[in-house]
């Protein structure tokens, strides 16, 4: 899954400590903002005009653009999984207490802090694969993605509309993955996320997998998942629940990420 798991891009940037340099970049950064901002307000005519419902019930996608940090914690075997992305860029850094993962805008990393073979998702997918569940639905806000109307998931009685996302030819590590968010159809939040799966062998890549929303948590002004449930599947239904994914220490800003904390440690290794 690409977005699941999967692009982005950008370099090395090397932060001076000087008092000037730092005043200079602020600037530069909220000038970015106020320019996404504005743009984000005419071009919310691109997108359906449900998906934009939903952005709005969400917290609203000018909000969502003018953030720029994004880090939340999630409880792991091995301890916790501080996870931060910077979300004009999207570079990122996955730091637990025996591995870290990152991304430095061109390649994914992987640092191995003790002797401890890393056995999780193949870094080149896992670097973004959780953020893509995250940031939903505002991650639909990306370039490069084609909406067009799903037929209804219905679950225990009720109903939810729902608006398929496919990827343009080139759009992320794997293009051919679907995408279907459902919504509930009275407060337009986010309910379901059916997906398919492409980059894991030996799987149907065109039968849905299904994540379960609903259990928000409001950060500046945005909703946010508290906890993600991931739900057993047949016949492109969800079946039963599984252990939900948990986040903790949520918290998104306007403010630049230290651009160091993604760069490659000498230890590290790049993944090809």
């Amino acid at each position: 899954m690409k977005h699941l798991f999967y692009t982005l891009s950008l370099g090395l940037l090397l932060f001076s400590c000087k008092t000037e340099t730092k005043k200079e970049t602020t600037t530069v950064a909220e000038e970015t903002t106020k320019s996404e901002t504005k743009k984000v307000v005419k071009e919310t005519k691109k997108y359906p005009e449900n998906l934009v419902k939903i952005f709005d019930a969400h917290g609203g996608l000018d909000v969502w653009k003018s953030m720029r940090t994004l880090e939340y914690t999630e409880e792991k075997p091995d301890g916790k999984l501080v996870t931060t992305t910077d979300l004009y860029n999207r570079k990122a850094l996955l730091d637990s207490p025996k591995h870290a993962i990152g991304f430095d805008g061109d390649k994914p990393w992987l640092l191995n802090k003790t002797d401890e073979e890393y056995k999780g998702y193949d870094p080149k997918f896992g670097y973004n694969l959780m953020f893509y569940f995250y940031a939903m639905p505002f991650i639909l806000s990306d370039d490069g993605i084609t909406f067009s109307e799903a037929e209804a998931l219905t679950f225990e009685g009720v109903t939810y509309p729902g608006i398929k996302i496919s990827y343009d030819s080139g759009v992320g590590a794997t293009p051919e993955d679907i995408y279907v968010l459902y919504y509930n159809a009275e407060t337009y939040t986010m309910e379901w996320l059916g997906y398919t799966v492409n980059f894991v062998p030996g799987i149907d890549t065109k039968e849905l997998h299904f994540r379960r929303y609903g259990d928000w948590q409001e950060v500046n002004g945005l909703l946010l998942p508290n906890t993600i449930t991931g739900y057993g599947f047949k016949n492109d239904q969800p079946t039963t629940p599984k252990k939900p994914n948990v986040f903790t220490d949520v918290k998104l800003s306007k403010t630049a990420p230290d651009a160091a904390m993604f760069v490659k440690p000498e230890k590290a290794k790049f993944v090809d």
